[in-house]
């Protein structure tokens, strides 16, 4: 992959990723350091489905677009961390605690981070998402994560 190419994809993983309402999105730029991939790209979900669906919007962007597919891929069946392996970069989905826990970006400080801005939400959305919060439910229809559906208030 040509280096520019490269970032571009790494990007559109990261709007794929964001879509998903992926939280502290950022790309670590490994180019000037003696590393064995050119970026990472690391996110976080509040629970295992977000995580995996997450995962999977980047793995859609990236086939669909780019015709691109992960040499390598890593902790689908437990959804704590999720690693998509493209070689030239790496894509991590964290649960949000796993992510404090292991702290890719200290472990790798000397990187250059490309910040990646808050998407807006559109407005039909952000009102599903303000309804949501109030009924215990997420936009997509899915419990919240620890709730059981008894706490969830009938329709």
């Amino acid at each position: 992959m040509a280096e520019n190419n490269t970032l571009e994809i790494v990007k559109a993983a990261a709007s794929a990723a964001m879509s998903r309402r992926a939280q502290d999105g950022i790309i670590l730029d490994l180019r000037e350091l003696d590393c064995f991939t050119d970026f990472f790209a690391i996110f976080s979900g509040v629970s295992d489905i977000q995580v995996e669906g997450i995962s999977q919007a980047v793995l859609e962007e990236l086939e669909t677009n780019w015709e691109q597919r992960p040499w390598h891929q890593e902790g689908e069946r437990k959804a704590d961390w999720i690693l998509l392996d493209y070689v030239d970069f790496v894509v991590h989905v964290f649960l949000a605690e796993r992510r404090a826990y292991y702290n890719l970006e200290r472990l790798w400080a000397e990187a250059g981070r490309i910040e990646l801005p808050e998407l807006e939400m559109p407005a039909h959305l952000e009102s599903a998402s303000e309804d949501a919060l109030e009924n215990k439910v997420d936009p997509d229809g899915v419990l919240v994560f620890g709730d059981t559906e008894e706490d969830v208030p009938e329709e």
